[in-house]
């Protein structure tokens, strides 16, 4: 069976939320932290990353959005129709929440990543948290209703990972509404309730 590798707190969520909205038949393995940088992981994934996503015939594809389009193309049902404008909004959006939003999450995570001096760490983490103002306003503008887009999509799989981050930094979802409804509502998906459970997470509202 195609096999779906996550890890704890990772963007990895997403494309596990997907899988259990499409009723994929892949099976999910969380590693523990620290195992992905083992030798038998870096043979899967040379970057030490999740999620990855393993074949039946030894293929291995990597990327959240990626697999996401895939498992979507794959085994899309009724469930998971959209017309062409969705599907258009849809890539749109989650090349802005992997390539913008995610990415400047980096002078979070990993100040040192950017700069090697330490004395500089504290400047960037503010600067950053500058940018993920911005990013947040700019989701929670653009929040279509209940969902992020007129319907739901893995658009909101994604975004439900990111509205989670904001935990870890000095932010406050409470400044972002809309966005701290959509977190409420995607926590009473029962899709999203199995995913976190598979993944060793717990909601929000009971972390």
């Amino acid at each position: 069976m195609t096999k779906l590798y996550t890890l704890p707190g990772t963007c990895a969520l997403a494309p596990n939320i997907a899988a259990h909205w499409l009723n994929a038949p892949v099976e999910i393995e969380t590693l523990e932290r620290g195992q992905q940088k083992e030798d038998w992981y870096l043979e899967i994934n040379p970057l030490g990353q999740v999620p990855a996503l393993v074949f039946d015939d030894g293929d291995v594809m990597t990327e959240a959005a990626a697999i996401m389009t895939y498992l979507g193309a794959e085994y899309g049902t009724e469930g998971y129709a959209r017309d062409k404008r969705l599907g258009r909004c849809e890539a749109e959006a989650l090349s802005y929440m992997t390539s913008e939003v995610h990415a400047d999450y980096a002078g979070h995570f990993a100040p040192g990543s950017l700069i090697a001096d330490e004395s500089q760490h504290e400047a960037i983490k503010e600067k950053t948290y500058e940018k993920l103002r911005g990013h947040y306003q700019r989701l929670n503008d653009r929040m279509a209703g209940e969902f992020y887009l007129s319907e739901r999509s893995f658009a909101d799989a994604y975004l439900y990972v990111i509205t989670r981050w904001i935990e870890m930094t000095p932010l406050s979802i409470d400044d972002y509404p809309k966005l701290k409804a959509f977190r409420a509502r995607m926590e009473r998906d029962e899709s999203v309730k199995t995913a976190l459970a598979k993944q060793k997470m717990e909601p929000v509202a009971a972390s």
